[in-house]
Formats: structure tokens, C-alpha cells, sequence
């Protein structure tokens, strides 16, 4: 994967992230309504960001070998 393929998937996750943000806080307002959801929307929530995290660390050091 070049620089400019992980920098479209950044952005991709970036715009999956802030979805998953705002349903976990849409999810937390309506308590406890839909409370048994909360483990799996923050779950995903979680896997959106780490995945996010891993590809800009993986960017940083593909761009320091530059």
C-alpha cells in the first residue's frame, strides 16, 4: 500500500468514525432506551478508531522513510 492508498483509507475510516461517534452518543441519550445496544455500537465505535490509529501510525513512519 502506498502513502496516497493509506491516506484515502484514513479518510474512508475517518468519515465511518464520526458516524459511529454520533450513534453511540444518540444511543446514549435515548437511555435507557436501546440500552442492550451499547456494547456492540461502542464496540465498533472502538474497532473504527483503533484501525484509524494503526493506518496514521503506519503513515507517519512510511512518510519519515521519505
Amino acid at each position: 500500500m502506498n502513502i496516497e492508498e493509506l491516506k484515502t483509507q484514513i479518510k474512508r475510516l475517518n468519515s465511518k468514525a464520526g458516524q459511529m461517534k454520533m450513534d453511540l452518543h444518540d444511543l446514549a441519550e435515548g437511555l435507557p432506551t436501546d440500552y442492550q445496544k451499547i456494547m456492540d455500537v461502542a464496540a465498533a465505535t472502538y474497532e473504527i478508531y483503533r484501525q484509524m490509529d494503526e493506518l496514521k501510525q503506519q503513515l507517519k513512519i512510511m512518510e519519515q522513510k521519505q
